[in-house]
């Protein structure tokens, strides 16, 4: 009867236990469900606030714009690459622009087309009395050509929107004659050309220059050269060993020493060699000082040094010195004949590529501003423009 009572104890004790048990689940399920729906509050809550702020802070304007990167788009390589700046007039000092400018690539050919440019580079007192005579031998050849003009700082070019010459001024300074700050004009000008990717050869003018043939003569004759075209010779008299500071040595050997025309013509190679010297720029600013002129000693004696078998050894840039003096004679209204351009172009032969010509001058100078007008009028005739 014990163990009956007990079984029956243990039975009643086991559904006992349960009923309690279940009593307590019973009584959780609503807190359990009440923790549920304030957890899907709480993230309704914030996914709203999420949506709201991507929507007014502006990221989903960023989103919607996304351009991918594409061969044509405006981030792309050529693009970045061969875009030329569009404004000339910057705020770089002199060291920053020059090295800016000697940046460049290291292998051979571009990963896109290119157009091969010359840069006409103007290196002036002022204003440009000969531009229409330029306009003219420029019109109808866009892309081919760019315009770069270094006056004196006090000088502000105005040229209507439509002119070749139309915003093409450099942050220019002082340069003066026979001394290094008129090489560092000259670097200016080439630092500021080398920013465009596409220009090849460059040209260095004055204000008093002129071409002597049409763009296309011009262009075909400077691309198809195997040299650049400026003057390096070794001059044993007083103007030019003369010239020459025993401290210069070593990097600047009485052997190499040369002498030739400020006027020139380089190829892209050869003008990223000048912008980036530092060794014989500081040879020459300390120790070439008049009347050793480093206008035409610098450049010449440099690549010499450097890149001797890059140079034709000559300027392509006809002047008279007939008539004596420390500068070559000036041409006015009277002196532009026909028979005046006969004798630049037969009065000499030289070497190109190997070969010899009649044909050595591309342009000529000093030309003043009288001669505008007749040199307009013989241009069609004579130059071919």
């Amino acid at each position: 009867m014990q163990i009956i009572s007990r079984v029956v104890q243990l039975e009643e004790g086991k559904e006992n236990g349960i009923s309690v048990r279940t009593g307590q689940y019973k009584s959780f399920r609503p807190k359990l469900l009440l923790l549920l729906g304030l957890f899907l509050a709480v993230v309704v809550t914030i996914f709203i606030i999420s949506v709201s702020a991507v929507k007014y802070t502006g990221l989903q304007n960023v989103v919607t714009t996304f351009v991918p990167c594409r061969e044509d788009g405006p981030n792309s390589l050529s693009k970045l690459i061969r875009q030329p700046p569009s404004a000339l007039m910057h705020s770089m000092t002199d060291e920053e622009l020059l090295w800016r400018a000697s940046f460049r690539p290291e292998r051979k050919g571009y990963p896109f087309k290119r157009v091969p440019k010359i840069a006409f580079m103007f290196l002036t007192k002022g204003p440009l009395p000969l531009a229409s005579l330029w306009e003219r031998f420029l019109k109808g050849h866009k892309g081919l050509y760019s315009v770069y003009v270094h006056p004196d700082p006090s000088f502000t070019a105005k040229f209507p929107a439509d002119s070749v010459f139309y915003k093409r001024q450099i942050p220019s300074h002082v340069a003066e004659w026979g001394r290094m700050s008129m090489c560092d004009a000259e670097k200016r000008l080439l630092a500021n050309a080398l920013l465009d990717i596409s220009n090849e050869w460059f040209v260095l003018v004055s204000e008093s220059c002129i071409p002597l043939y049409n763009f296309t003569t011009i262009y075909t004759y400077l691309s198809r050269s195997h040299h650049s075209f400026i003057g390096a010779f070794d001059e044993p008299g007083p103007y030019g060993r003369g010239r020459y500071n025993e401290n210069m040595e070593p990097e600047v050997p009485i052997a190499k020493w040369r002498k030739g025309s400020q006027w020139f013509e380089v190829d892209r190679d050869l003008a990223a060699t000048i912008v980036e010297d530092t060794l014989y720029y500081s040879k020459f600013l300390e120790f070439c000082r008049p009347a050793c002129y480093s206008d035409e000693h610098y450049f010449p004696t440099m690549l010499t040094i450097e890149k001797p078998t890059a140079l034709a050894n000559r300027s392509v840039t006809w002047t008279d010195w007939s008539r004596g003096g420390p500068h070559p004679a000036t041409f006015g209204e009277s002196d532009v004949t026909e028979n005046f351009f006969e004798k630049i172009f037969d009065g000499t032969n030289c070497t190109y590529n190997g070969r010899d010509t009649s044909m050595c001058y591309l342009f000529a100078r000093k030309f003043a501003p009288s001669a505008l007008e007749p040199l307009l009028r013989i241009a069609p005739k004579i130059m071919g423009f």
